[in-house]
């Protein structure tokens, strides 16, 4: 079973469970989880080979969405927000385990494989030499000097840097084996998601597309738009309030 987070009570309203991306960890949800339990319990999953969850020699959707699935039979039928990767595996899930998923919200990404790769992330938290870390900015300064430009990027990795056992609380070996299918989508999910679906994007983000909408729709026919100006692919990250606003409005209506 995957690490989960539990914020809230129950209450009569389905449950919400979040779904993080590529190199985070339901930690990395805290601030969103905690403000969106006051109407409804909320659960924050660690993906296997992050956080706290087991390590796994594979990392594909239809495992992502098979340890879902999981989680769901044992708390119950929720609405799913996944972001990013995180998405992918909750498009997966809902379209194959529909009895799970009440409604369904996708934060920046869409059902197409990607060109882009994320393995210089890989290589820039390798090059981090863990006995030299004693505290978190040593670790931030090394990733600058290992080519990670952008600061906000550093602090987020860094959250997944265990300080006391000096390890990454990521599998970083399985993760750059399995980037193709990180990267991409299972070709061999056929069939739609017959409920509600949010497509909740970064106006100034590039990963849902115009042309991805045909796609889009052909899987999820109840699919919603809507863009968070000023916001980018980390959009819960940059636009935090504007984020839990909209979703609210969107599982409260």
């Amino acid at each position: 079973m995957l690490n989960m987070i539990a914020h809230g009570t129950a209450t009569e309203r389905l449950p919400l469970l979040i779904v993080h991306g590529l190199y985070g960890s339901a930690r990395n949800w805290g601030v969103v989880a905690k403000k969106l339990s006051n109407e409804r319990q909320v659960f924050a999953v660690d993906h296997r080979n992050h956080g706290e969850s087991p390590r796994e020699n594979s990392h594909s959707y239809h495992d992502l969405a098979g340890d879902l699935a999981e989680v769901l039979e044992d708390i119950g039928p929720a609405i799913v927000l996944g972001h990013s990767m995180g998405g992918k595996a909750a498009m997966v899930l809902a379209i194959q385990r529909p009895d799970l998923v009440d409604r369904l919200i996708v934060a920046d990404i869409a059902p197409v494989a990607y060109t882009h790769t994320q393995l210089p992330f890989i290589h820039a938290m390798r090059a981090v030499d863990l006995d030299r870390v004693e505290k978190r900015s040593d670790a931030l300064d090394m990733l600058a000097n290992a080519g990670v430009e952008d600061a906000t990027l550093r602090s987020f990795f860094t959250q997944s840097l265990d300080l006391k056992e000096k390890r990454w609380r990521l599998n970083l070996d399985v993760l750059e084996a399995e980037m193709p299918k990180i990267m991409g989508f299972p070709e061999d999910v056929t069939g739609a998601f017959e409920a509600p679906t949010l497509f909740l994007s970064g106006a100034n983000s590039d990963y849902v597309l115009a042309e991805h909408r045909p796609q889009i729709r052909d899987m999820f026919p109840k699919s919603a738009f809507v863009k968070i100006s000023g916001a980018g692919h980390w959009l819960h990250a940059e636009k935090p309030a504007e984020f839990i606003a909209t979703v609210r409005a969107w599982v409260n209506r």
